[in-house]
């Protein structure tokens, strides 16, 4: 049994002062009491928060970040010519780099504040598109990356079939994604196998890339072979995406899987920056999580989300960090919401009439994030799994905060440098701000990175 008592705590029903929290031997919330000022406990913090979850990344992309922010040749850089420059960087990219990248990435997370990394993982094969010896190679290095790092782990091996929607061939920059069907129920066995050797927390899911790189007709087969588990899928990121689904499906992407999915919480459509309001509305109704990425969003031009709209539909969000240009908890929350003050013309765009800014954001993020990661989390209480990150209250960008602003000042006033430490049920990862291996993960990290800088 590990007892946590904070100053302040943000339980499901509101702020609560004098807080201790035990957590089982399985890493799950087994007690909560409020106004317990003088309990012993393993650990004291100042205040306690529900940990979210990073509903969407792609771990290997953050070693390439600072170095595709040059125009070169092409007059109208754009997400289009970025990812030609990915394809280009992942083509290098050994299980060794994957690994090491990982486990950096992962660490990062904790850092930042999140408990649970789902991992969007479709760089299956070797640089020409053959297998590996086992098939499931590189996603056994994204298991070995969470059981160095303790992050709790969603697994969502990516379905990639087609260059397009008229089922073009895959580019030599994609064809180490390429799977059919079959191939790809069996790569997704080999993946379940390891993820047996991860604690109890972990969490299988599908996802297919999106309607472009995956036949309408696999779609329901890719929904099966989830197994009840998270159904993820890039939809109406990028304007040029949108006219190619119009073209060869006849609706626009959201309007498509409307139509012809069937849809509800368990699944999680990731960006959705380009919807009309008529989508915006209708898709917020489904039930369906909206995993937004503001951060890359804004990095690759993709748009802005209608994040005011999609709230006044009853809407939930989850956030992830997708490109790991940048990891960081508490930019993505502001960016999010800046956005839609620039768009508007307005300030406090998300803010309801009786929570803040900041609040109503972590609120909806830590729920929708726990939905979309198939994990009992985003709250302190009984039962749940003890997912928890404390914030510094030394932090001068606390001083004398109380209430909701605590997290509308680590929003908008100060970093994820607040955070002082993170559970992943139950797992004590990161503790003064550092994960307990902070130093040994950076230097495997650094020896991989400078092999790599110069190939973009």
């Amino acid at each position: 049994m590990i007892t946590i008592q904070a100053c302040s705590a943000l339980l499901p029903d509101g702020w609560h002062n004098d807080v201790s929290v035990e957590i089982d031997n399985h890493g799950r919330i087994e007690k909560v009491s409020t106004q317990q000022p003088d309990v012993p406990a393993d650990t004291h913090v100042a205040y306690l928060l529900p940990a979210p979850v990073n509903a969407h990344s792609h771990a290997f992309q953050h070693a390439m970040a600072g170095l595709t922010e040059r125009r070169g040749d092409n007059p109208q850089d754009s997400f289009w010519t970025w990812r030609d420059l990915m394809f280009r960087f992942l083509d290098q990219l050994t299980p060794d780099h994957i690994e090491s990248i990982t486990s950096f990435v992962q660490m990062k997370m904790l850092e930042s504040g999140y408990a649970t990394n789902v991992e969007f993982h479709y760089l299956h094969h070797s640089p020409d598109g053959t297998p590996y010896a086992t098939l499931s190679e590189m996603s056994d290095r994204i298991i070995a990356a969470a059981t160095r790092t303790g992050i709790g782990l969603t697994m969502l091996p990516v379905h990639y079939q087609y260059g397009g929607c008229d089922f073009r061939q895959l580019t030599r920059g994609q064809c180490r994604f390429h799977n059919d069907l079959d191939g790809f129920a069996t790569l997704c066995d080999a993946i379940k196998i390891g993820l047996n050797k991860l604690p109890d927390d972990t969490v299988f899911g599908v996802a297919p890339h999106s309607l472009r790189a995956v036949a309408p007709d696999s779609l329901a087969v890719s929904r099966r072979l989830a197994g009840g588990g998270p159904y993820h899928m890039h939809l109406a990121e990028q304007i040029p995406e949108v006219d190619e689904v119009v073209h060869y499906l006849g609706a626009r992407p959201v309007e498509w899987v409307l139509d012809n999915m069937d849809i509800d919480d368990g699944c999680c459509f990731i960006h959705c920056t380009q919807m009309l309001q008529h989508e915006t509305t209708r898709l917020a109704q489904s039930g369906a999580i909206a995993g937004l990425c503001p951060i890359t969003e804004a990095s690759l031009g993709d748009g802005i989300f209608d994040g005011v709209n999609w709230f006044t539909a009853g809407g939930k969000i989850a956030i992830g960090s997708d490109s790991n240009i940048r990891i960081s908890l508490s930019e993505e929350m502001r960016s999010l919401d800046y956005s839609q003050r620039l768009r508007d013309h307005t300030r406090a765009a998300l803010a309801t009439a009786s929570m803040s800014t900041g609040r109503h954001i972590f609120e909806a993020i830590t729920a929708g994030g726990a939905k979309a990661a198939g994990r009992k989390t985003g709250q302190i209480a009984s039962g749940y799994w003890a997912d928890l990150m404390a914030l510094n209250g030394d932090n001068i960008a606390l001083a004398g905060r109380t209430g909701d602003t605590v997290l509308d000042s680590f929003t908008f006033a100060g970093d994820d440098q607040l955070v002082s430490d993170v559970w992943a049920a139950g797992r004590h990862m990161v503790s003064g701000g550092h994960h307990h291996d902070h130093e040994a993960i950076t230097a495997a990290y650094r020896e991989t990175i400078l092999k790599l800088k110069d190939i973009v």
